[in-house]
């Protein structure tokens, strides 16, 4: 018989709006504190103490507009945040600061997150979607020097970007984006040609997100619909529809991998997360705490594989913290 699924470890309460962004530090040495920083709708980037449980700062660079992503840049004391005011920030934490030291203004009005890649030690590439509808833009940090514009061809119909995923198989190899389209499509793009490598239709409605396993070439994506669509990139550069797998209920607003490409997390419309085998996509728990719909999920990078955690916020305004580790 399967075991039930635990109960969350804790519960992080507090943000007073729905949680749309999680992000963690946790990998560095004692005595740093393992740190969750949360995006919420009513525009706080809320930094919460993993030992105490509480939040140690709130940072207020949106103008109260929601934030949608948050990702750190190389340490915890350097941030990256984006959202709905058309703004991506950068933030120094240092010895205690809370300041914006740069922003990029996105004049995009979707909810796309953009994505970032280290290039080299303090070089960073980030794709985001651009003011033209179709188009990801792809700039270098911190320098916010232009890389290129990728523009489906005339005619494509590809729609928004709704997902982006920069990559790179090692440091000296060229990045590679994959973008989910508002059409289903996920399309492979060749960052310093700009050009199109591939396209592959997986949805039948807009990719709400998606996730890479560079080491297997294996990628995920989920949408609105009842169907995670698992593909393949092949050494010609080709996406091709691996497998898929039929939900019970509808809606996919996230999906991530752990790093030890052991397992996924899926953020579920249906206030379920749910836990997958990496491997098979074996369904191995299906986590209900939450009682709306889950916006985001997000492993933790802790050092030690049995401390590490899963993150999930939620419409609630709640976050669920879950130790999976050993059921796994």
């Amino acid at each position: 018989m399967a075991l039930p699924p635990p109960d969350p470890q804790f519960v992080l309460r507090g943000t007073s709006a729905a949680v749309h962004t999680l992000h963690f530090s946790c990998g560095g040495p004692e005595p740093d504190i393992p740190l969750l920083f949360s995006g919420s709708e009513n525009g706080f980037i809320h930094v919460w103490n993993l030992k105490t449980h509480r939040v140690d700062t709130a940072l207020d660079g949106h103008g109260r507009k929601s934030v949608y992503c948050v990702e750190t840049m190389g340490g915890k004391d350097r941030l990256l945040s984006q959202g709905r005011d058309q703004r991506i920030c950068l933030w120094d934490l240092a010895e205690g600061r809370t300041s914006v030291t740069d922003s990029v203004f996105t004049e995009h009005v979707g909810f796309c997150r953009c994505s970032l890649l280290k290039v080299a030690q303090g070089r960073w590439l980030m794709a985001m979607a651009a003011r033209s509808l179709e188009e990801v833009q792809i700039l270098e940090l911190p320098s916010k020097t232009s890389v290129c514009t990728l523009k489906p061809e005339v005619g494509a119909k590809l729609g928004m970007p709704m997902c982006l995923k920069l990559w790179q198989l090692s440091c000296d190899s060229q990045p590679v984006l994959l973008a989910g389209y508002e059409d289903g499509s996920v399309v492979l793009w060749n960052v310093s040609m700009g050009k199109v490598l591939s396209q592959l239709i997986c949805h039948q409605e807009p990719v709400m997100s998606l996730d890479f396993d560079a080491e297997k070439a294996k990628g995920i994506s989920g949408s609105s619909e009842k169907v995670l669509s698992i593909w393949s990139v092949n050494e010609q550069q080709n996406l091709q529809v691996y497998k898929t797998h039929e939900l019970v209920n509808a809606g996919i607003s996230d999906i991530t991998i752990r790093a030890d490409k052991k397992i996924l997390a899926t953020a579920g419309w249906d206030h379920r997360i749910r836990i997958f085998g990496w491997k098979k996509l074996k369904p191995l728990a299906v986590l209900d705490y939450h009682t709306a719909t889950v916006h985001c999920v997000s492993f933790s990078d802790h050092s030690n594989p049995r401390e590490r955690l899963l993150a999930a916020g939620s419409k609630d305004q709640r976050i669920s913290v879950w130790s999976i580790y050993a059921q796994t």
